[in-house]
Formats: C-alpha cells, structure tokens, sequence
C-alpha cells in the first residue's frame, strides 16, 4: 500500500512540476511575443515620422537634433527586434551551427546575447529567459518615451516646406544614398546659407574631420548637388592639396583654377570653395591663402577636409566631426544592403548570418557596401555561411599576425591578404597592396571584379588590379586594390629568411 501511495504521490510531484514548468513557459513566451509585436508596432510609427520629417526642409537645429534622436532610436529598435529573431532562428538551426562549428555565436565581437541573454526553440516559439525579457521591455519602454517625447517636434514639423525629395530609406534600395549623415548634410547647407557677419574677412570657414574612407568627400559632394547651395553660389571649385600653389592667384582667377564642380553667374560672384586635404595645413600657406582671398564676394565660404583635427584652427565656426556609425545604424545599413534580394523563405535564416558577418567588419563604410554587394549578388544560405567563415579566419589571422584589424591596415596603406572561398588559397595567396578610389565616369575600370577573386574565377599572375565596388552616388568612385600572387614555395623562403635573420 506505502508503495502505492509513494508511487501516486510522486507521479502527482512530477505532474505538478511540469505543469508549473509549461505554465511559466507560456507566460514567458506571451509575454516575449506581446513584447515583440509591441516593438514592432513602435517601431512602424517611428520610421513614419523619420520620414516624413526627411520629406521637410528642416532649417532649425534643435528639430534637427531631435530627428538624429528619433532615427537612432529606430536603429536600435530595429537593432534589438533583429537580434531576438534572428537569434532565435539560429538557436533552432542544428544545421548552421555544424557548417560553422569552428566559430560559436558568443565570439561574436557585439554578441547580443552577452547582453540580452536570450534562449530560443524556434522563430515561431521563442522562449526568454527573465533577463532577455526585462532587456526587451526595457528598449520598448525607451522607445515609447521618445515617441510621447516627439508629440510637439511632430506638430512643429508641419510647419516646414516639403521639398522634393525621397525619404532616405527609400534611396537604400538602389544604393543612391548617403546613409547616416542627414543631420550633418543639413548643418553643413546651413553653414553655407547663412547670412551675417563674416568670421574671416569676407570669408568663413568650416573644417570637417574625420578618419579615412568615412565619408568627407562624398558628405560635401552630395552638399553640392543641393538646389540650395547651387542657387547660392557663382562657383563651386574643388582644390587639393596638391593645388595650394593656385591658391595664391588673385580671387577672380580661382574659379578657373583647381576643378570647378558649378558655374552659376546669376549669384552676386559668391565663391565656395572646397579645399580636400590628407593632414595638416602650414600657417604661413594658411596665411597666404587666405590673403589671396581677401577680394572674394561677401558670402563666399570655404570648407576644409581632413584627417587631421589640427586644421580645425582654421575654421570661423565649430567643426564638424564624422565618426563611424553606430553598430545598430551600421547593422540597418547593412542588412538593406546584403537582405534586399533575399526570398521569404531563407529571410531569417540569411538575417542571422547577416548580423554575424556585420560584426566583423569593423563599422566600415566601404566594406558594408563591398560585403554586401557580394551577398546580395548570391542570396543562398550556404554561399553566406562559407562567407562568414572565411572572413571570421581571415580576421583572426590578421589580428594574430599584425596585431590589427585587416580593414584598419588597408587604412594605412598596408598589405593585407584576400581570402577566397576556392581552391588551395594556402598554395595560392592573394596580397592587396592599396586600395584606392578613382572617378568611374573619368577612368576606366579592370574588368576584373572582388566576385571573380573570391569565387575562384582566373586570377592573373604577376601584379594586378581588381575592381572591389562601384559607387552610385556622388562622387561615383571606383574603388581598386592593387594585388600580387605569392605562391606557397615563396612564402616558405621568405618564411626561412626571416628565421635566419631572427638567428
């Protein structure tokens, strides 16, 4: 009987403790999916504001700063939903993990889940634990604050002008847009225009800064192409350092020296000048510059480009400083890149792997676009899987053999090595000596592409050059790496040299 009892007791203990189990289960998983679809809902009523304020022509800083706000709250909002899909989906996918097996999720260099601490069954049934709940409360709670914080920029934005342009997002979908640099885009328009008091004589000045290949040329190219600024201004003409000796002429001259990007005669002689240079700037050829151009039209203005923070001397105003995305921004620009060819029924499956190849190239601007060419061109799930392989191990053999990331050493002018995805890429490796950018429309272009190089394609002996991307946008830049081939047999006597000279 005591047997029996024990027996029906027990049974009675277990069925209790599943049903508890299941009960908080589902409660969890209710309230994670109520959660998700509560962000989404945010979500949507954000990008609606982002772009109907983009559709206005916002001259007010303090709005403008308040749509910066609202469009990286949106980044991490999207951010935030893409992780918990997207890392649901791979925690249910046995088979992406045995393809990538040498690589787990956690050495990802921005893990969500180091943060969010989120397990999952599947996309349709994701399980959460306590923390990665609160984690999604928590941004959906930030985001509702900055909507209900938004009610008065909303009723302010009306009374801005439309103009006639495309919301950004729109532009995303055929690469004709400069993405992340709205706010600074309309200080520099409004640096332009404005009227008043000169800061320099006849002439004012704004240094913009920042580091290689993070978008100065291009932020300032798309300035020029603005209505605004072309119906403001005589000429626009663009200098590089190279061109300072023009600079000493007398002002009427200029605008037929350097490259004249505009030639409008219908604005009272109004010159803006843009000066591009790689460092610093002498104060004596400072100086003479800016004795040359004591004759200029009021109004005129110079913007100055460069690596260095010490030009910001120059500047009659507050510099303007670009730095690399945020990794939420930069993941929602290179997801739009990479996912827009991609079918509803490897979405997710293609999203996560996404989201781990985004993390490893290190914010960079040209390499979102680059990568994601190359994976939007081939949308299957193995193809992107032996991509994220490849440049995990050619990052970890960079990192351990040069102390650097590779995109930081191609920087710096620096040789890097091509991973490829065929063949005997030890028997047969690829150097990349430079990269550098010419005008597609002036130059022509190798036919030989990043596709053929990665995919095995004939790659020529000797040196070479390939083309790595093509840009759509202003100022159209081709960007070209300068290549080698070092066999295995070289690289086993440079191998040997180097251990004799160590002996």
């Amino acid at each position: 009987m005591e047997v029996v009892i024990s027996a029906v007791l027990g049974d009675v203990i277990s069925r209790s403790i599943s049903f508890f189990v299941d009960r908080y289960h589902r409660l969890q998983t209710g309230g994670a999916e109520q959660s998700l679809e509560q962000l989404r809902s945010v979500l949507l009523r954000i990008q609606a504001i982002v772009e109907e304020a983009e559709r206005r022509n916002i001259t007010n800083q303090a709005m403008l700063q308040q749509l910066d706000t609202l469009r990286h709250g949106m980044y991490r909002g999207y951010y935030v939903l893409d992780v918990f899909t997207c890392r649901g989906h791979s925690d249910g996918d046995a088979a992406a993990k045995d393809e990538v097996s040498n690589h787990s999720f956690v050495l990802s260099r921005f893990n969500p889940a180091k943060r969010l601490h989120l397990s999952a069954q599947s996309p349709q049934n994701m399980v959460f634990d306590g923390k990665g709940l609160n984690e999604l409360r928590k941004a959906l709670c930030g985001l509702e604050m900055i909507v209900t914080d938004m009610a008065e920029f909303v009723v302010f934005l009306k009374s801005y002008p439309p103009v006639s342009r495309q919301p950004c997002s729109s532009y995303l979908f055929s690469d004709m847009y400069m993405f992340g640099r709205h706010t600074e885009y309309e200080r520099i328009v409004s640096f332009l225009l404005q009227i008043g008091p000169p800061g320099t004589g006849n002439c004012s000045v704004l240094p913009i800064v920042g580091p290689v290949r993070i978008g100065k040329t291009t932020l300032v190219e798309h300035v020029c192409y603005d209505d605004r600024v072309r119906s403001y201004f005589s000429s626009i003409v663009f200098f590089s350092g190279d061109d300072l000796e023009c600079m000493t002429v007398k002002a009427n001259t200029l605008q037929d020296s350097g490259v004249i990007k505009y030639r409008n005669g219908a604005s009272d002689g109004r010159l803006l000048m843009i000066l591009e240079l790689i460092g610093d700037l002498e104060n004596e050829t400072w100086g003479r510059l800016c004795s040359s151009l004591s004759h200029m039209a009021y109004g005129s203005k110079i913007i100055v480009t460069s690596r260095s923070e010490r030009i910001m001397r120059f500047g009659t105003t507050q510099a303007l400083q670009l730095n690399v995305l945020p990794q939420e921004a930069y993941w929602y620009l290179f997801k739009m890149v990479a996912l827009r060819s991609a079918g509803p029924e490897d979405y997710l499956q293609l999203s996560s792997i996404a989201m781990e190849i985004a993390a490893e190239l290190n914010s960079s601007f040209s390499s979102a676009y680059i990568i994601g060419t190359l994976l939007r061109a081939n949308p299957v799930v193995w193809f992107w899987r032996k991509v994220l392989e490849h440049i995990r191990e050619f990052t970890a053999k960079h990192l351990l053999m040069f102390g650097e990331h590779p995109i930081s050493l191609l920087q710096k002018d620096q040789p890097i090595y091509i991973w490829r995805m065929t063949g005997n890429s030890e028997a047969l490796m690829v150097i990349a000596h430079r990269c550098y950018q010419v005008c597609s429309p002036q130059q022509e272009v190798p036919k030989l592409t990043l596709h053929d190089i990665v995919c095995g394609r004939a790659i020529p002996r000797g040196k070479f050059e390939f083309l790595a991307w093509k840009s759509h946008i202003p100022p159209y830049y081709s960007y070209l790496m300068s290549c080698s081939i070092m066999t295995s047999r070289r690289m086993v006597v440079k191998k040997k040299r180097s251990r004799l000279h160590s002996i």
